[in-house]
């Protein structure tokens, strides 16, 4: 069993640190609120830290799931990150979205330092990550990532190295790319369903079980049908996700004219109120009129 440290405990980060700690290993949390870790620390045992630099002190392990690019910065870097705790020979896993230029920018600070990083963006959602069952896409070397891959087990369904720094947060973007699409297209058809009078959840029933099937056809059409939003991935959060993929793809001169356009009728979602809404709510704007 390792001595880790997991830095943020949201929705995804409180879970994933909850299966680290019901394996055994011996967890120090941080968090920019502390009332949370304390929380955190009440229900799962292990110790809260002040700083990013304090959790890290003596960890083997460091793991991070905050909000973006500068979040990950500010926990990593100055006199208070978790870079200045860290020994020579430790390992830092990212499980943040964030863009590749700032996971390649903080893994060349770690390698200075004689730290390994790596980048593991995950897939599942809140479900996944309380369940234990998330995608996680990983860059970094193949050594680091033999090391991450051991702790990661604790809440992977599935994990895999793509490639060097950055391999894990393109990935991401992939993933979200085809969210974006599906949400959207599965959006169309159920609204359209509505106006043509059919039951959609009886046609669901049916069509996913053919070509058009997907997670999101199989795991939100209930609550898209019944109008039921409070809860998922928000949009807020998809809409920083997917600058991160259109920013990345203006770099690299890759052309998304879809994404590009969800974004949009996200953007029309925030503007409705939805901001907080999971990302299905796309449904919302078809049904105005």
């Amino acid at each position: 069993m390792a001595k880790l440290a997991f830095l943020g405990l949201g929705v995804m980060g409180g879970p994933m640190a909850r299966h680290l700690a019901a394996k055994g290993h011996e967890v120090t949390v941080y968090n920019r609120t502390a009332a949370r870790a304390e929380a955190w620390v009440a229900a799962h045992g292990g110790q809260m830290a002040a700083t990013p630099r304090d959790a890290a002190a003596g960890a083997d392990v460091v793991l991070a799931c905050v909000g973006n690019d500068d979040d990950l910065r500010s926990v990593c870097t100055g006199p208070d990150g978790a870079f200045a705790g860290m020994a020579a020979g430790t390992l830092f896993v990212d499980h943040t979205t964030v863009s590749a230029q700032v996971t390649r920018e903080l893994a060349g600070v770690a390698a200075g330092l004689g730290i390994g990083f790596v980048d593991a963006p995950v897939s599942g959602g809140q479900a996944g990550a309380e369940n234990g069952a998330l995608s996680v896409m990983c860059g970094g070397t193949g050594t680091d990532y033999a090391r991450a891959e051991a702790v990661i087990a604790a809440y992977a369904r599935v994990c895999k190295r793509l490639g060097e720094s950055g391999a894990g947060q393109i990935a991401k973007m992939m993933n979200q790319i085809c969210i974006a699409g599906l949400v959207q297209g599965l959006s169309e058809a159920l609204a359209f369903g509505e106006k043509a009078g059919l039951d959609g959840e009886a046609v669901v029933e049916v069509i996913a079980q053919g070509a058009a099937g997907s997670w999101q056809m199989v795991n939100r059409h209930k609550t898209m049908l019944a109008g039921n939003f409070d809860f998922g991935f928000a949009v807020d959060w998809m809409r920083k996700d997917l600058k991160i993929c259109l920013e990345t793809a203006d770099a690299i001169g890759a052309s998304l004219p879809v994404t590009a356009l969800v974004d949009q009728f996200y953007k029309d979602v925030q503007q409705m109120g939805g901001g907080r809404n999971d990302t299905s709510s796309l449904i919302r704007r078809l049904r105005k009129g």
